[in-house]
């Protein structure tokens, strides 16, 4: 009985020792009485006394994990974020201070959100598809083109995509009936468009007759692979793939760095070029076989269910930020910042680089729409 006394007693003292270092690990304990006194002084202006954004592009703050707050605050406070008036009030707060502010906030109820559906919204691809559709004379619906000296656009690189469709629509690239098509176009529906091509399966040519020999046009690629890839196959999304394109569109293009088209590097370089190696080069590149851009999932809920992972599971402990029920303007103006490198993080900057403003707005609208909880 000693022995069985002992052994108990010896069980909760271990107990014991086990919960004061979990709670050592977590750091001092916040006290949410002062959180509310602190945001009552320095948050409720912007982001309200129960954690909803006053006005359009201010995070809500009610029900976000706790652990994020207090990083977030870090981060302005060390000058990882740019918000000026945010690092202006973090840099006379105490640890102790943000920690209380962070738990406040946590402990609120989430933003119930009227608008709220959850249903599947619309996504870029599906609204370019539609509009692809006044493309596919010359194009053809999928963007695998089968008219000689027309580009093919199925599976091409989405951010070079955008780019070429809005020089066209800003007739910065001379073919009037492109930019006759796309007059009425907005930006987003551009982006859209472009997005539904990328998404599209690529097939070789087959109906070529090249003038250029590929066998000696090889070694004459070595300065393009550095930014188209090897074999023309690019892996950056604002470079065209060149594999499998059409050859007489890749001559022709090629020769309007000598005239129109501006590019400091390809105008460099295609000067040093005889009309020879530029048909061999394309007859080259023309042989190729196309490989599809990187997948982005095909709809904003596949898109979503992909941050899912980070963002929606119940764990107090993830650094991630809860995301649904989020103010829309402040989603995508986050989203942008990550995509354009101006808010630290590599691994959200990898991820949401090949995004153009049409994923964004799309996703930002998703989980904007989606039940706060």
């Amino acid at each position: 009985m000693k022995n069985l006394l002992l052994g108990i007693a010896l069980s909760i003292a271990l107990i014991g020792c086990a919960e004061k270092k979990d709670q050592a690990a977590k750091g001092p304990a916040s006290d949410i009485a002062t959180g509310k006194a602190y945001a009552e002084k320095a948050c409720k202006a912007c982001h309200g006394l129960d954690g909803k954004g006053v006005a359009p592009a201010i995070p809500h703050l009610a029900a976000q994990r706790e652990r994020y707050l207090l990083v977030s605050l870090m981060e302005y406070k060390d000058g990882k974020r740019t918000h000026a008036a945010l690092r202006n009030m973090t840099k006379n707060m105490s640890d102790a201070d943000m920690r209380n502010i962070a738990a406040y906030y946590a402990n609120q109820p989430p933003v119930v959100n009227a608008a709220a559906t959850d249903v599947k919204h619309s996504s870029p691809y599906e609204e370019g598809k539609k509009l692809a559709a006044v493309c596919a004379k010359c194009h053809e619906q999928d963007g695998n083109a089968k008219v000689p000296g027309t580009p093919s656009l199925a599976g091409q690189q989405p951010h070079y995509l955008v780019a070429a469709i809005q020089e066209y629509h800003q007739g910065e690239r001379a073919t009037p009936a492109m930019k006759g098509m796309l007059r009425d176009a907005s930006k987003l529906e551009l982006e859209s468009m472009a997005l539904y091509f990328a998404a599209q399966t690529p097939v070789k040519r087959t109906d070529e007759t090249h003038r250029g020999d590929p066998k000696a046009g090889e070694p004459a690629t070595a300065m393009c692979g550095g930014c188209h890839g090897a074999r023309g196959v690019s892996v950056d999304a604002a470079t065209p793939s060149l594999a499998g394109q059409d050859a007489r569109y890749l001559v022709k293009s090629t020769k309007s760095y000598r005239t129109i088209r501006k590019n400091w590097g390809m105008q460099r370089y295609v000067a040093g070029l005889g009309d020879k190696e530029i048909d061999d080069i394309a007859a080259f590149y023309a042989a190729q076989q196309p490989q599809a851009a990187d997948q982005v999932p095909s709809s904003t809920r596949d898109l979503a269910e992909k941050c899912n992972r980070c963002h929606d599971p119940e764990n107090p402990g993830m650094v991630a930020p809860k995301m649904r029920g989020q103010d829309k303007d402040y989603l995508v103006m986050a989203l942008r910042a990550y995509r354009d490198d101006k808010r630290e993080s590599s691994a959200m900057h990898r991820m949401s680089f090949p995004y153009s403003n049409a994923i964004i707005e799309s996703l930002a609208h998703w989980y904007a729409s989606q039940p706060a909880r």
